[in-house]
């Protein structure tokens, strides 16, 4: 089991994964919880901290410590992002977001999509420096990937528990979906539910795909992927019909994803440099950011590896799955 959770990745996939991260901090403040200044409008007294604001305990929130911590926590992610610093700004973001988290799911709603966010930006400060592109292997990124990995996949199975714990079978043949439609739905989804039946397939549907999702464990790679793209097609359709995104989840299950190679802004200077003319010696130009450098105690991956699917293959003479 150690083995299986520190599992050797390329360490540009842990960059890649930090980068996308801490961006999408910035944009959740911008984008999906700038609601939560708001909440210096509300009476003090309607203030109710999570279990793990009244053990700290935390002051209840005021305009200026909502302001500070706002701004504050916009810039260092930003600065976060760029991988310099990874522990001290790594631990600066996960201590400033968790308590922008407390802020906002302290007043009566608690939204499980941002637990598999929260252990990222716990996890990530541990994995150490890591460049975009290096294809040396680093066991500590490979345990910070798994823990998210396992959060991500805990968020589904445990959502499956408490509909089971507390709506009973009563949620499988009730009328949950019909109810989300009305309040939030979209004109796809009232196509949807003029279909007989299909909203209450579709909640048996919801809860089995949940129990099971902790199955990607031990799928090959290739339908690893596979999985992980039904879980992104899963959310598609929600958002398409009752317009919830999920977004924070979403990040945070790229763990999953060989993003190593998505590097844009390496194809963007391979796009420009098909512009550029060759010189006269008749030798094209090279572009010497293609190539990371590796360190000279590192082994890079071989080209088989390069060439897998599954990036996540572990080091030599260890075995697959948990």
């Amino acid at each position: 089991m150690t083995r299986w959770l520190t599992e050797a990745v390329p360490r540009g996939r842990v960059a890649a994964f930090r980068t996308l991260i801490y961006l999408f901090v910035a944009a959740d403040l911008v984008i999906f919880t700038p609601w939560v200044r708001t909440r210096v409008s509300v009476p003090g007294d309607l203030y109710r901290p999570l279990l793990i604001g009244r053990l700290l305990p935390l002051p209840t929130p005021t305009e200026t410590l909502v302001t500070v911590i706002f701004w504050a926590l916009l810039l260092l992610a930003l600065l976060a992002a760029t991988g310099r610093a990874p522990r001290l700004l790594g631990w600066a973001v996960c201590a400033l977001y968790l308590e922008w988290m407390i802020i906002a799911m302290s007043y009566g709603k608690v939204d499980h999509d941002r637990f598999g966010l929260l252990v990222a930006l716990a996890v990530l400060p541990t994995a150490g420096r890591a460049r975009h592109g290096d294809t040396t292997r680093t066991e500590a990124g490979g345990w910070a990937l798994r823990v998210t990995q396992i959060a991500v996949i805990c968020t589904y199975f445990l959502a499956a528990f408490a509909k089971l714990r507390f709506g009973g079978l009563d949620w499988l043949t009730g009328s949950v979906l019909a109810r989300a439609i009305i309040r939030r739905g979209t004109d796809l989804a009232d196509l949807i539910a003029q279909v007989p039946y299909l909203l209450i397939v579709a909640q048996f549907g919801i809860v089995a795909f949940e129990l099971l999702s902790p199955v990607v464990f031990f799928l090959p790679p290739r339908w690893r992927l596979a999985m992980v793209g039904f879980f992104y097609s899963f959310h598609a359709v929600t958002i398409a019909t009752i317009t919830i995104s999920f977004a924070p989840h979403l990040a945070a299950m790229t763990s999953f994803l060989p993003l190593e190679r998505v590097r844009p802004l390496v194809w963007v200077r391979r796009l420009v440099g098909r512009d550029t003319p060759a010189p006269a010696t008749g030798v094209a130009p090279t572009d010497p950011t293609d190539v990371d450098p590796v360190p000279p105690d590192q082994t890079p991956v071989g080209a088989d590896a390069e060439r897998a699917l599954d990036d996540q293959a572990p080091a030599v003479g260890r075995p697959v799955g948990p």
